[in-house]
């Protein structure tokens, strides 16, 4: 495939807003999963909650799209210079030119739980100020981006469950080689709702303590929130030291609908598709950045499929314990962890893992590593088998 470059980057979670408190704690393998009793959820649940959004106010033009995921979004692009950038790239190629394809799993609809609780007592109704199509519909999240900027070119919503945010980049990697597009806003936005953690507490999946990706003892997932966003734009006149994607790999195994395939040949087959693409070979990855969410059935899928491409040499690690299960969002926010990877030489020590499961044959770092890396792979795998693995490399390197 042909590389593209990521101009601008930003990314928050439960580790802050910004790249600055993310690359702070990989560097000190610190974590921002609390305990606590959530909203109305009638149990403690560890949670990765990103701090502030209650009192985030969205702009006066944008007020009907009100709703926590949409103030994560708008929270997410103000950081680190993003909107500047954007805006650059607006005034280069036009606002027919670029494009926003965003991942999410649920978007607003925690509006929706809330509403439905004050509907009203003899007709049912929602209260007339609920406003669907800006906050719970799927495309909420595209549409308030797209107007955030006053673009004109294509917005797309993906939603595959846990892969959501990574295979926007496949997406927007195929409209710029069709020339519809010139530049593509791409990441993803996911917050937590009562559907979520009730979800995945009746299939038994939610850890009652911090999450415990590839240890022994791994019970389950916390679910987290976040907001990623990234700049596509093309290779052309890279400089030494700028951030590539060139490598995506997708595949669907539909092996079930909430199990993977036991011996992660979906995750295998997205890996190998990712290495074609750019050309590489298993040994030129240095840090591989693991779905890893914890519970027993994906570490052990993934673990396996990762054994049989790559052996036991490679490092990896899964930042799951740092940020929770973003869902939708994780996709993005770990492809911009292993930007930060490359571009400080970083490889970050797991979060909460204390005894790695021995059937696990990875290299899996327990503590940071410092060095310098050419390139990364990030996993990412949804429901139903809906897989996208991600490479990106250090330009110079």
């Amino acid at each position: 495939m042909q590389a593209l470059r990521l101009s601008a980057y930003t990314l928050t979670s439960a580790l802050g807003a910004g790249v600055a408190p993310h690359l702070a704690a990989l560097r000190e393998q610190r974590g921002g999963i609390v305990k606590k009793r959530w909203e109305t959820v009638e149990f403690d649940v560890c949670v990765g909650e990103v701090a502030g959004l209650d009192e985030v106010a969205l702009r006066d033009d944008l007020a009907i799209f009100d709703c926590r995921n949409n103030r994560l979004a708008q929270l997410g692009l103000e950081q680190d210079g993003f909107i500047a950038r954007v805006q650059e790239a607006v005034a280069r190629y036009g606002a027919n030119r670029v494009g926003v394809f965003l991942g999410s799993s649920t978007s607003g609809i925690l509006s929706s739980e809330v509403a439905y609780r004050q509907r009203d007592p003899q007709t049912g109704a929602l209260p007339a100020e609920h406003s669907y199509r800006e906050t719970h519909n799927a495309y909420s999240v595209a549409d308030f981006v797209r107007r955030f900027f006053d673009l004109a070119g294509p917005a797309v919503v993906v939603s595959t469950a846990c892969s959501s945010s990574a295979k926007v980049f496949g997406t927007a990697q195929r409209m710029m080689a069709a020339g519809i597009i010139d530049a593509a806003i791409v990441g993803g936005v996911d917050t937590l709702c009562l559907t979520t953690i009730y979800g995945f507490s009746s299939l038994q999946l939610v850890s009652p303590s911090p999450c415990l990706p590839f240890d022994g003892e791994r019970n389950g997932i916390s679910v987290g929130e976040g907001a990623a966003f990234a700049l596509l734009e093309s290779a052309e006149g890279t400089q030494p030291g700028d951030i590539l994607l060139t490598g995506v790999g997708e595949s669907s195994d539909a092996y079930h609908m909430s199990s993977p395939h036991p011996e992660g040949l979906g995750a295998q087959a997205a890996m190998a598709e990712a290495l074609q693409q750019a050309g590489l070979v298993p040994g030129d990855i240095d840090y591989i950045n693991l779905h890893g969410t914890a519970t027993p059935s994906n570490d052990a899928a993934e673990g396996a499929a990762v054994q049989t491409l790559f052996g036991n040499a490679t490092p990896c690690s899964s930042t799951k314990g740092h940020t929770g299960h973003t869902l939708g969002a994780a996709g993005g926010i770990e492809a911009l962890i292993c930007a930060l990877a490359l571009r400080d030489g970083v490889m970050p020590g797991g979060v909460g893992t204390q005894s790695l499961d021995a059937r696990l044959q990875c290299n899996y770092l327990l503590s940071t590593v410092e060095r310098p890396l050419r390139h990364v792979l990030s996993n990412s795998f949804g429901f139903g088998g809906s897989n996208c693995s991600l490479i990106f490399s250090l330009a110079g390197a």
